[in-house]
């Protein structure tokens, strides 16, 4: 059975999880505020950047048009990999040495959640990138471009295995790790919450330097932060043509046969991705480039098209049939040079989003840096469209 929110929509299956599904909910806004800084959008991005404000003594106000980390930060497959959206090598053909700083700076990133958060929440696991999928013979390329990966990873000092089991071949990443996405962002939520004015329920209708509108009160601030991925470009339409949204599509299966997989796995190019959690039951993503032109939408619904090419992943993830019980969709950002953006939009507001599919490091990173062009003046790293 599908699973369905009190909206009627889709509801992922991170949400079963106890602490999630025993959320309860901060209020929204009403009347009136002032601050120093008023971040727009509470999910992986927009808390990392609230929890940096926070750090440096400043007076934030939070807003999310929903529940926190209700779009893509909770409906993710909640990989922490490390480096770009595009593998090492490629980008660093791309973009030159920022790339590797990037790279850094996500594996970071993972040390930092697990101190905040704690070992339940990031598991430090590993991942495997797979020429291929399971059960199925190596894609030449795929395992070509595997090695090149693996090459240019040991060049530069990081750590990388060659693996070879019951999945296929490939390459095992050690300082990869994992989470329930929904339940890391919740977790977050309720660590800020007592030091920010954080708000659910409450969407931005308008933005203009220095104020916030909502529908029942008005911010006013000296510094916006737009903390948006999927739909930046309907929000702030003057990002249009330098992000674009896409619809991610997932679905988790009934418990299949315990510890199949060791680790979140991808293979196909990193097209196809899974996770397995404690009871046996399979996270099961990809199939966008499949259907690309139809996955360009601003849309959030799980379509038959790609769920059907899901069903047939998750069964080779599995090793076996598997019964599907959950599906769900999610909108994020893309740029056309495959890096994040984080730029001055108006004065006194910073947007920041277009993670490529892979926010959730790449995301508080990219919020760090936001947070130094807006209260330092610093400028963002090249690995960052500004």
């Amino acid at each position: 059975m599908i699973g369905i929110d009190a909206s009627g929509k889709s509801r992922p299956a991170w949400d079963d999880d106890p602490v999630v599904s025993g959320w309860t909910g901060l209020p929204s806004m009403d009347g009136h505020c002032t601050a120093e800084v008023c971040v727009v959008g509470l999910g992986g991005s927009g808390l990392a950047a609230v929890a940096e404000l926070q750090d440096r003594g400043l007076d934030v106000v939070g807003i999310d048009a929903g529940r926190v980390a209700a779009g893509a930060a909770g409906r993710n497959g909640g990989f922490l990999l490390g480096g770009p959206a595009t593998f090492l090598h490629t980008a660093l053909a791309e973009w030159g040495p920022c790339a590797l700083d990037l790279y850094r700076a996500t594996l970071a990133e993972i040390d930092s959640l697990e101190a905040r958060l704690g070992s339940e929440v990031v598991r430090r696991t590993g991942s495997i990138r797979l020429a291929g999928i399971p059960g199925a013979p190596a894609d030449a390329a795929d395992e070509q471009d595997c090695q090149a990966l693996a090459h240019c990873l040991g060049e530069h000092d990081i750590a990388v295995e060659t693996y070879a089991g019951a999945l296929g071949d490939g390459i095992f990443l050690p300082d990869d790790a994992v989470v329930n996405p929904a339940r890391r962002a919740l977790a977050m939520a309720s660590m800020l919450a007592g030091r920010a004015r954080l708000f659910e329920h409450t969407p931005a209708v308008a933005l203009e330097p220095g104020v916030v509108t909502t529908p029942r009160g008005v911010v006013r601030c000296g510094l916006i932060l737009v903390a948006v991925d999927g739909r930046l470009e309907r929000i702030l339409p003057q990002l249009d043509g330098r992000v674009r949204t896409a619809r991610l599509q997932m679905l988790a299966t009934a418990p299949v046969s315990a510890d199949r997989l060791p680790c979140p796995v991808y293979g196909r190019w990193g097209y196809d991705y899974a996770q397995q959690d404690a009871s046996g039951r399979l996270f099961v993503g990809g199939g966008r480039d499949r259907f690309a032109e139809d996955e360009w939408t601003q849309s959030g619904e799980p379509t038959a098209q790609v769920q059907n090419y899901l069903d047939s992943v998750a069964a080779s993830f599995a090793g076996q049939s598997v019964s599907v019980n959950a599906r769900w969709a999610a909108s994020v950002g893309f740029t056309t040079d495959g890096r994040p953006l984080c730029t001055h939009v108006d004065d006194g507001m910073i947007a920041f989003g277009g993670y490529n599919g892979t926010g959730n490091l790449v995301g508080p990173v990219t919020a760090r840096a936001a947070v130094a062009l807006g209260i330092d003046g610093i400028e963002v790293p090249q690995y960052l469209g500004s």
